[in-house]
């Protein structure tokens, strides 16, 4: 091998190795100079100021591939895919003020291998005050407003049997449905309050609740006519349920709605009577003092309803229909789907108003009636209040504070960012308008708005935007607005 160089000439040597190198390094050549891979993602750092300690903050950045996440404080978020990236900021309470954010909303681009900034400041709001703005008039007795999803018009209720529309701010002159042949206003009797189904959309379902000429609760599905979406077909009606309620022509609840699991609740009445004589609200084998949940999602003239698993007795012990009981009169109710609660509001006997707010998956609570009335005994100086829930707050039944409690909603709409989360009530003598907010199992301090002389307010409404309303016995309906 030693002398296999030597017989090559020194020109041709220099032609073979020039070769092998050129080889080499188009082989790569085993060498360590490729340049290293850049970075992929980027980072966003978010100030939060203006923050008092122990106040948090409420801001929700979204971005690309379903990005979301909810800041509380100050925050530097990482590992983040290159794009534009939103951020929304709301308000939050402090005590019984408001912090406001600025800005609102902001874009931010985050670029690979970079970190971009944004921030927000909150500062105390400009004090809201409220007031109301007329949308109807000349109405009989309104009962109730609701709309179905995604829809601009008003539907409103008359305790006398007609439901009319509100469309495009006009009251329409021919009422949606009539149904005042089949029940009358006699002691607190009547067209009591509908719920339109969640898919109100494509199958035209609506549900009434009312009382019949006998006095009994009717639950009843109906249908609105294939060729008028402001008139429903007469002739569609089916009867989900009939609860007797013999003896009295007081106490029959009254409210319908889809809560967030898309099953329908309904909440009755004792029965009536002073003190409920009967005991129906303790009794479990009878609907009458209770919180119902059923499933209509299939409801046929056969079956009319089924019983949604985890109803409480739905196997033993009680009603199936049953969710919850120990209720008085639970006039209204309102579910607040973003917080996961429920709020009650229990008509007292003759001491107490209460409003009782529960996890809206609880299933089976005891809301104390007739055993307590509020947060004290009825009719006794002491009693068992074991599994009983107590109220979240309560006021006097007094000439100083009222007379009825007659329940609202929590607000979500958009149109009054400072009051999100507040649940706004009333009540049927005095007809003030306050709220509070809830949180960890506490009740915040009640706000009183000021709102005066619109007459005996006979329920609150909400519309498909999550605006709400009063509606009084002046025979007008108002829309809660800024002042």
């Amino acid at each position: 091998m030693r002398d296999f160089l030597p017989r090559f000439p020194r020109p041709w040597l220099a032609l073979l190795l020039a070769c092998c190198l050129a080889l080499l390094a188009a082989c790569g050549g085993g060498g360590d100079d490729d340049p290293a891979p850049g970075p992929t993602t980027g980072s966003l750092a978010v100030s939060i100021g203006g923050l008092p300690a122990g106040v948090a903050g409420a801001v929700t950045v979204t971005g690309p591939a379903s990005y979301s996440k909810t800041l509380t404080a100050s925050t530097a978020l990482t590992d983040l895919a290159p794009g534009a990236y939103t951020l929304n900021a709301a308000s939050v309470a402090q005590g019984t003020g408001t912090l406001a954010p600025t800005p609102v909303t902001q874009q931010v681009q985050v670029n690979a291998g970079a970190t971009a900034s944004a921030g927000i400041q909150y500062a105390a709001a400009t004090s809201l005050a409220l007031g109301l703005q007329e949308v109807a008039s000349g109405l009989s007795m309104p009962i109730f407003l609701t709309a179905p999803p995604g829809d601009s018009r008003l539907f409103i209720l008359e305790r006398a049997g007609r439901i009319r529309v509100v469309q495009n701010g006009n009251l329409l002159a021919t009422p949606y449905l009539d149904i005042s042949a089949l029940t009358t206003t006699s002691g607190e009797r009547g067209l009591l309050s509908m719920a339109f189904h969640p898919q109100y959309a494509s199958n035209g379902y609506f549900f009434l609740y009312y009382t019949n000429l006998a006095g009994d609760i009717v639950i009843e599905r109906r249908q609105v006519s294939a060729g008028n979406a402001n008139v429903a077909d007469p002739l569609s009606a089916l009867t989900i349920l009939t609860i007797p309620h013999p003896m009295f022509s007081n106490h029959y609840g009254g409210l319908l709605s889809f809560g967030p699991d898309g099953y329908l609740y309904a909440g009755t009445g004792d029965g009536g009577g002073a003190g409920d004589p009967p005991r129906n609200a303790q009794n479990t084998n009878v609907l009458l003092g209770k919180l119902l949940r059923l499933d209509v999602n299939a409801s046929s003239a056969a079956q009319p309803y089924a019983i949604p698993p985890g109803n409480p007795f739905a196997t033993a012990g009680g009603r199936p229909e049953i969710w919850a009981y120990g209720l008085r009169n639970p006039w209204r109710y309102a579910f607040d789907v973003p917080a996961q609660l429920l709020y009650i509001a229990d008509v007292g006997q003759a001491n107490l108003e209460e409003v009782d707010v529960r996890p809206v998956g609880q299933a089976g609570n005891n809301y104390g009636w007739n055993i307590m009335e509020g947060t004290q005994c009825y009719n006794s100086t002491s009693c068992n209040q074991a599994g009983l829930v107590l109220p979240a707050i309560t006021y006097n039944n007094d000439t100083a504070n009222g007379c009825s409690i007659t329940g609202g909603y929590v607000y979500r709409g958009a149109a009054l960012p400072e009051l999100a989360g507040q649940y706004l009530y009333s009540d049927y003598c005095s007809a003030w308008l306050k709220s509070f907010s809830y949180s960890n199992g506490t009740a915040s301090a009640v706000k009183d708005w000021g709102i005066t002389n619109v007459g005996n307010i006979l329920s609150f409404g909400q519309d498909a935007q999550n605006e709400l309303y009063m509606l009084s016995g002046t025979g007008k309906v108002y829309k809660i607005v800024r002042k």
